[in-house]
């Protein structure tokens, strides 16, 4: 069994993910992979026609032979949807490794904020959100309920899925790969 731990960063856009997980990766001597730093460069776009899960199946991939190895891994993905981290501690636990949910609740008056400072410093680290985008997202975020939180158990598969092996294969292909 590794040292290891997977760091699960959730919350809405302009929560204060990536900062907490810059702190998580330094003080965990954690490796941090954030998709976002992937898709500006290669395609301009935060989801290039259904590449966005390609890209996080590959990064997951990465994840769980770095868990594998011993070392830590901060995931700053926004985790919005509880079978996403679900799928996760389950991968996580496979690879022999801890894994914590940390959850950055976020006002809209203070993700408006944010997102207009971004905008002005590092538009070209980001993507442009608007008001009606944030409106649109916060009912599809699924927040952490305590059992998630406190790491209990993990609660079964959707319906149709044998796993969360499969349900993860499906949900980011290559995930597995490697």
């Amino acid at each position: 069994m590794s040292h290891a731990t997977l760091f699960l960063m959730v919350g809405l856009p302009a929560a204060g993910k990536t900062t907490r997980a810059r702190e998580l990766a330094a003080t965990h001597r954690a490796l941090r992979l954030t998709p976002d730093h992937w898709m500006i460069p290669l395609f301009g776009d935060s989801m290039a026609d259904g590449k966005r899960w390609v890209l996080e199946g590959r990064l997951v991939s990465v994840a769980v032979q770095a868990l594998r190895l011993g070392t830590s891994v901060v995931l700053d993905y926004g985790l919005w949807g509880r079978d996403e981290r679900s799928a996760l501690r389950w991968l996580a636990g496979w690879a022999g490794a801890a894994c914590e949910v940390v959850y950055l609740p976020v006002e809209k008056d203070v993700q408006l904020a944010r997102i207009a400072e971004r905008g002005r410093t590092a538009a070209h680290e980001t993507f442009a959100m608007t008001e009606a985008d944030l409106d649109g997202w916060r009912p599809r975020f699924e927040v952490p309920d305590e059992a998630e939180l406190a790491g209990r158990a993990l609660p079964g598969p959707p319906v149709g899925w044998a796993g969360w092996r499969e349900w993860a294969a499906d949900h980011w292909p290559t995930c597995l790969d490697g």
